[in-house]
């Protein structure tokens, strides 16, 4: 192996990232006897910074989440109140979907909460990956025990991750598909979050567009741009 785990690990971050993306984006919550649907407005900057405006039910419409650095926090406009989340929400489900807010603000980073080590080569969807293992470093606050990531070799699309708790115990699954072009980039514009022990559920996360590389001001994520974006 030429690169080092972290090395694939940081390449296939980067290239999901950009030096900022702006998405739209569709989730989709399926569960054995109803399934509902929310649509998303997100923006990241780096790895430090990251807002997400639900555009979609009504009835939550106006719901923004922002990260800065390691503080996350949710303004909810039906109280008008912006509360910060404690590091203990951060495993708790994001809006009643399959997706932690972890994943979704991506409070801990892949790269410097997690030591990372090759474990096998793999074929995911008939593409080579690599299979690494990520291991929280002793000091940090993560949400998960263990995660596995399957990442193919040539594009460096990260197509297949395992979730496991600090008892080893596989929690959630996530599978990446319908590659294609989403911003100039070759990338997967589907995610399914499939939980391991609650047969029938799953959430979809579905990429209607993604630009990459737009300018954003730092003070765009900002407290006070919390209560104003649209």
């Amino acid at each position: 192996m030429h690169k080092t785990q972290n090395d694939i690990v940081k390449k296939a971050d980067d290239k999901a990232k950009g030096k900022t993306s702006i998405a739209n984006i569709t989730i989709q919550t399926i569960r054995p006897t109803w399934s509902r649907e929310m649509s998303v407005k997100a923006w990241t900057k780096g790895n430090d910074l990251t807002l997400i405006l639900v555009l979609a039910p009504a009835k939550e419409k106006g719901v923004v989440f922002l990260k800065r650095k390691k503080e996350v926090w949710n303004w909810i406009p039906s109280i008008e109140r912006n509360i910060k989340m404690p590091p203990s929400m951060m495993s708790q489900s994001w809006m009643g979907t399959d997706f932690t807010n972890d994943d979704l603000v991506k409070e801990a980073s892949i790269l410097e909460d997690y030591n990372h080590s090759f474990l096998e080569d793999v074929v995911i969807d008939g593409r080579n990956c690599y299979k690494i293992q990520l291991l929280p470093k002793p000091k940090s606050a993560v949400v998960w025990g263990k995660v596995v990531m399957c990442i193919d070799k040539k594009d460096f699309l990260m197509l297949y991750v395992e979730y496991f708790d600090e008892d080893g115990k596989l929690i959630n699954m996530m599978h990446c598909t319908d590659i294609k072009m989403l911003g100039g980039r070759l990338l997967a514009g589907k995610m399914e979050m499939t939980p391991a022990n609650k047969k029938g559920n799953k959430t979809v996360l579905i990429y209607n567009s993604l630009v990459f590389d737009t300018p954003l001001d730092d003070s765009f994520f900002s407290t006070q741009n919390l209560t104003k974006v649209r």
